[in-house]
């Protein structure tokens, strides 16, 4: 007996139009296409059950995205204060190479 597809998507693919449809259909692979060569499932049936397996597919692509995001996030964390403690040794370190004339005319201009 043929996996039905949820209804949901039964009505979303009435509404499709003819070359949403068309596109929907190039992208099935594997079994569905054979299956609907074979007449075992309607034209509509098969855009559905694509329909929803694109569907799973791209919540599962976004789930991973959230965890690969939050990895780097991570990761960018420490390298920031990293770069923010190299920032301040090469600002201490130009302060001190700066003649004390200078010193005295940043003071005064402040």
């Amino acid at each position: 007996m043929p996996k039905l597809s949820n209804p949901v998507y039964a009505e979303k693919v009435k509404k499709l139009s003819k070359v949403e449809s068309e596109r929907l259909l190039s992208r099935m692979s594997g079994k569905l296409p054979r299956r609907l060569e074979k007449d075992k499932l309607s034209r509509d049936e098969a855009l559905a059950l694509q329909m929803e397996l694109e569907d799973e597919q791209l919540q599962e692509w976004r789930k991973m995205m959230a965890t690969l995001n939050k990895k780097s996030e991570s990761k960018e964390k420490p390298k920031a204060k990293e770069t923010e403690k190299i920032a301040a040794v090469i600002k201490d370190k130009a302060a001190e190479k700066t003649p004390k004339s200078a010193k005295t005319k940043e003071k005064s201009k402040k």
